[in-house]
Order: C-alpha cells, then sequence, then structure tokens
C-alpha cells in the first residue's frame, strides 16, 4: 500500500497536479451507465446515463427479446461524454475502462466485426429446447459435473438455435460475444473474452478448465467461433483512434476489466469470498453467493458460474439465483396505474397496506422462461383479488410481497447446496429503495441487509483500476465503500411474512 501511495504521489507531481481517474461502464437492459471515479480517493466524480427513455426490447414473437448492439454502443458514446461534461474531466485523466454488462445475450458477428443479427438477450426463452436436447443427448451426469448447469437457456443455446433456424447467418459467423465483449471490441478492435464470460454462456468446463469442446460437438457449433480469453483483470487492448474520437476521449486508454453484470455487482458490493451475498432488484432481481467449492443445483434452478475472482487453483463460483420479473414488474404496475406517481410515491403507497396485502398475492414470473422454475414460463398473476377490497396500496404491496417470496425462494434452494450467510449486501437503489421490499425480505430470510453507497458502473471502474494496477489489491479498491444503511430482521414481520409466504407458495406454480 506504501508503494501504491508513493507511485500516486509521483504520479501526481509528474503531470502536473492531475488527478488520476478511471471510467467504469454498466451496459443494463435498460440503460448505459457511466461513472468517473477518482483512483486517489475512490470518490464518484460523475455519472450519466443513456437514453433517458428505457432502450426497446422487441419481441417479434411471443417468447422473444432482442435488442440492437448498435443502439448499446451508441449510448455508451452518449453516457461517456455525458459523465465527461459533468464531471468536467479532460480525457487525458482517464487512465482505465472497465466494463459490466447484461449476461446471457448472444452477438454473432462476421468477419468484417459486423452484427449479423440482433442479439438474443438475457430474458429470451426461444432456445429453451436447445438446452434440454443437449442435456439429454450429453448426460445430465456430464452436464452438471463439468458445466455446473443444464445448457438450459444460455447462450450456448441461443447459438445452438441461431445454427437451426438460421444457418445463413450461421454460416457467415466469424465471432460469437457476449454484450460486454461487443462493446470491448468496439472501443478496442479486439475480440476478446473471458472465463467468467465463457462459463456465463455455459462454454466452460470446469473439470478441464477449458472451453467445454464436447458441448460444443454435440451442438455441432464450431470451436473456432469463441473468442479468445483474456484475463479478467488486466490489458484487454486499447482506445482506438475511432473509438477515442467518437467517445471524446484519448486513444490508447487501455480495457482493464470486464465482467457480468451480476459478478460485478458482487464485486462492487465486496462479495468475493466464500458464504458472501449480494443481491440487486433492477429489471431482474438476483441474489448472488460465493462458494469456494464446485457447488450446483441439481435441478438447476440456481446457477453457478466462475465469479471474478475465479483462478484454476483457487476456486471461486458465483452461485446465481435470478427472477427475470423484479423491477420490469413494479414499472408494469406504475404504466398500468396511469404513470401518476413516481416509484417513491408508490413506495409509500405499498407501506399503507397491511402484511399479505389483505389477501393479494402477486407472482413475478412473466418476463420470460424463468431458471428458478426449470425454464417454465407460466407467465405473472395476482389471485385473491377482491374488487370491493383491495386498492392501488394493495396492488404495491402485493406486487413488492411477491418478488421478495419469488428471491427467497430462491435463496432458499441456495443455501440446500451450502452457500449460507447471515448479511446479504445490495446497492441503495432500484427496489431495495423501499422500506417494504427490503423489510419482507429481511424478515423472510432472516439475513441482515447492508445497503452501500455503489453501484454497478461504480464498482466496474473500482475493478478497472485494480486490473490497471492503480490499486494493490481488490481490497484496496473497495476500501471505499460505505454501508449507508442496515435492515434488521423483524421477528414479529417475519411471523405475518412466513404464514404468508406459505400460501403464496401454495398458489403459485409449482415450486
Amino acid at each position: 500500500v506504501g508503494y501504491v501511495t508513493i507511485r500516486r504521489v509521483f504520479g501526481l507531481l509528474t503531470s502536473g497536479g492531475n488527478i488520476m481517474v478511471v471510467l467504469g461502464l454498466d451496459l443494463g437492459t435498460s440503460s448505459i451507465k457511466a461513472s468517473l471515479l477518482e483512483v486517489d480517493t475512490g470518490r464518484c466524480l460523475a455519472s450519466a446515463q443513456h437514453p433517458a427513455r428505457e432502450i426497446p426490447v422487441a419481441s417479434p414473437m411471443s417468447g422473444w427479446a432482442e435488442q440492437n448492439p448498435e443502439v448499446w454502443w451508441e449510448s455508451t458514446v452518449e453516457a461517456v461524454r455525458e459523465a465527461c461534461r459533468l464531471g468536467e474531466i479532460e480525457s487525458d485523466r482517464i487512465k482505465a475502462i472497465g466494463i459490466a454488462y447484461q449476461m446471457h445475450g448472444l452477438v454473432c458477428v462476421d468477419r468484417n466485426g459486423m452484427v449479423l443479427r440482433p442479439s438474443i438477450i438475457w430474458c429470451d426463452s426461444r432456445a429453451v429446447k436447445m438446452g434440454e436436447q443437449a442435456f439429454q443427448s450429453i448426460g445430465s451426469d456430464w452436464c452438471l459435473s463439468h458445466l455446473l448447469n443444464s445448457p438450459g437457456n444460455f447462450t450456448a443455446a441461443k447459438l445452438a438455435w441461431v445454427k437451426e433456424h438460421e444457418p445463413e447467418v450461421y454460416d457467415r459467423i466469424e465471432r460469437v460475444l457476449l454484450p460486454g465483449d461487443y462493446v470491448a471490441f468496439r472501443m478496442t478492435g479486439q475480440l476478446y473474452t473471458t472465463v467468467s464470460g465463457l462459463s456465463e454462456g455455459v462454454f466452460w468446463d470446469f473439470l478441464s478448465h477449458e472451453p467445454a469442446y464436447p458441448l460444443l460437438e454435440d451442438m455441432g457449433i464450431s470451436r473456432e467461433l469463441l473468442a479468445d480469453v483474456v484475463p479478467t483483470f488486466g490489458p484487454q487492448g486499447e482506445l482506438t483512434d475511432a473509438a477515442a474520437d467518437r467517445m471524446g476521449l484519448h486513444p490508447g486508454i487501455p480495457v482493464t476489466y470486464r465482467a457480468g453484470d451480476q459478478p460485478n455487482n458482487a464485486l462492487s458490493l465486496n462479495v468475493l469470498e466464500q458464504g458472501e451475498v449480494a443481491a440487486t432488484a433492477g429489471t431482474s432481481g438476483v441474489m448472488c453467493g460465493v462458494s469456494d467449492s464446485i457447488q450446483f443445483d441439481p435441478e438447476s434452478r440456481v446457477n453457478s458460474f466462475a465469479h471474478v475472482n475465479h483462478e484454476k487453483e483457487r476456486t471461486r463460483l458465483t452461485v446465481l439465483l435470478c427472477v427475470n420479473g423484479t423491477g420490469i414488474a413494479y414499472a408494469w404496475l406504475r404504466r398500468m396505474m396511469g404513470q401518476v406517481m413516481d416509484y417513491s410515491g408508490m413506495n409509500v403507497l405499498a407501506g399503507n397496506a397491511p402484511v399479505g396485502s389483505d389477501g393479494l398475492l402477486f407472482h413475478p414470473f412473466g418476463n420470460g422462461a424463468e431458471r428458478l422454475l426449470k425454464n417454465h414460463d407460466p407467465g405473472a398473476g395476482f389471485s385473491g383479488l377482491q374488487f370491493n377490497r383491495h386498492d392501488t396500496a394493495h396492488l404495491c404491496r402485493a406486487v413488492q410481497e411477491g418478488i421478495a417470496f419469488a428471491m427467497n425462494y430462491g435463496l432458499e434452494v441456495m443455501r440446500s447446496i451450502g452457500v449460507q450467510s447471515e448479511v446479504v449486501r445490495a446497492g441503495h437503489a432500484n427496489l431495495f429503495r423501499s422500506p417494504v421490499f427490503r423489510g419482507t425480505l429481511a424478515a423472510l430470510t432472516g439475513a441482515r441487509i447492508e445497503l452501500y453507497n455503489t453501484d454497478g458502473s461504480l464498482g466496474a471502474a473500482r475493478a478497472a483500476a485494480f486490473g490497471a494496477g492503480l490499486y494493490a489489491s481488490l481490497k484496496e479498491a473497495l476500501d471505499s465503500l460505505q454501508c449507508v444503511e442496515t435492515v434488521s430482521p423483524d421477528p414479529a414481520w417475519a411471523a405475518s411474512c412466513g404464514q404468508v409466504y406459505r400460501q403464496w407458495r401454495e398458489a403459485g406454480p409449482d415450486l
């Protein structure tokens, strides 16, 4: 640490007193966020999101979900330019770039780097059949022991779908990329991925420590389509002249980190070791635990991937629960209410209804096939609705409770395979701003919830600084994190919630 401090002081003296800044990007489903972090203090200098309205998700057929990767790139350019303007940061101060991104998406590019079709994103359900076929033909024992998952509806299965249904597209593919790999390619001109990225696509064999060639062979997919692997932390290419000109930055800035949004969210919250759990409730709701041994759910309701700090000789897995319809369910409710109030007003309204919403129950499974439900897609729904009894307050509370119930069920599955924690860490954002949601989740799980002043873009910035050698360790990179609020389980709330949760399980799809 002393050496790093001396190096920083020397850098300030030789650069005319300029501060060192790193840029973090979070490529979400709804928008792209860019944040500028001052390395020496860990202070956020500026953040910006683009677009102001949500990035469109196209659904040309039921269960499909696609986005245009060019929109990601254009939104990245605008977000970076706005963050630099707001922070009044000269581009020569930016020393590294980190990228977090929506997981499991498929981007197909040709030999010229041109996108061949819209990206099939994480919540698209079309490839379930392809994954199930591979699970049966290769065998469940091999898939679970080598891949730690069923191929299910992940990126490999999406690619198999393209091969079968769009052979003219498949024949032109030079490389398949994840969303973050694509944006990094637009910045650097380099087609790379990571072990963590390959594992989230179910392209990684954890026993042979190499790409899952038997799976590719079974699906008839050429191994040449996978991008070369670079470390999660460290040099991954430099900003080209063309990309720098678009973004208003200096050419040559290195990209030194990339990771899927949920492993990155865990890193953002200093969730890196056995027994630690991170949570988020954006478009989807996620519980992300860390295991130091090979763990998997035999039914693939929760999924195991390589964490950002996973190494061949040092196992670190992300055990991930995902509920597709969380923030998007709350956004849907707001639209149905005519958008007459903002989310904070809806949170207040939810607090006016009692625990259990007077018998109104909500199941939030309306955003594609749910891995938690073994890739079934039952749709969302209310039950117990009484026209003379329930009002908008009950609707707001029932939606928040239903989301918390679904996430608690997933945590029960995680605990059944050995992921234990008495603390859940989350950013002070999205549904975790609601006292009803976080209180319900704490009461049901029995875990203390710690809320921090961070988000995915700031986590990516800290990781990029570590990858560039500006911090000596991830510990140092995360030293500036601050817990802004703690929510402890309420025993009385837990008793009431427990009864409603049992009713919710009985009334919903087969869990």
